[in-house]
């Protein structure tokens, strides 16, 4: 399970990600097509995922607390791809970093950080590859919130349609109703600098 692959709903100039918030936050954001502080806390580490299915299985498909409503946040590719090459895995990788002091040193320097969970297949369960989760701090969020994002749509309605034919072992009428993601192709220095595979 170590392939690494970003697979993603995109065009030629943007990228889907996917946030899930509490309501207030979630309003306010759709409201401005922007992250507004408050009740968003730019000060905090805020996490975006390309994988629908990922955000499902983090979410409870919208029920835990605080994620009630999913947000399908379109971006910028050229922010995207800054955040990639601007992030330290979160954990130590030989043959990326030479030292764990290495590692530690990028990481409190880096304004992203990445992670790689196993990619979930539509009952969350875990699939054989793995897909990125992106941590943006400081100076990323400021981009994000001000640059990057080209829409905000509340998809929890959505979201909650797929779930309910899943409940109703209706499960090639949600698999059909999935976004369509592709593989991501990151440029080979970025690629190498998150380790994808």
């Amino acid at each position: 399970m170590n392939e690494r692959i970003i697979r993603a709903l995109s065009d030629e100039q943007t990228i889907t990600v996917y946030q899930a918030y509490r309501r207030d936050i979630a309003e306010t954001a759709v409201a401005a097509q922007t992250f507004i502080s408050p009740p968003f806390k730019k000060e905090r580490m805020t996490w975006i995922k390309p994988s629908f299915l990922w955000m499902m299985y983090r979410s409870g498909w919208a029920t835990k607390e605080h994620q009630e409503h999913i947000l399908a946040v379109k971006i910028k590719r050229s922010g995207f791809e800054w955040a990639l090459e601007n992030a330290c895995l979160s954990h130590f990788e030989a043959g990326i970093h030479t030292s764990h002091e290495d590692w530690k040193e990028k990481l409190s320097a880096s304004p992203v950080r990445v992670q790689w969970d196993p990619e979930k297949d539509i009952f969350l369960n875990a699939l054989a590859y793995r897909s990125i989760q992106i941590g943006l701090s400081s100076i990323a969020v400021d981009k994000y919130c001000e640059d990057w994002i080209v829409q905000i749509e509340d998809i929890t309605e959505y979201s909650k349609s797929i779930h309910q034919l899943i409940k109703a072992h209706k499960v090639d009428e949600a698999e059909k109703l999935l976004p369509k993601e592709q593989i991501y192709a990151l440029p080979d220095s970025i690629a190498l600098n998150v380790k994808s595979s």
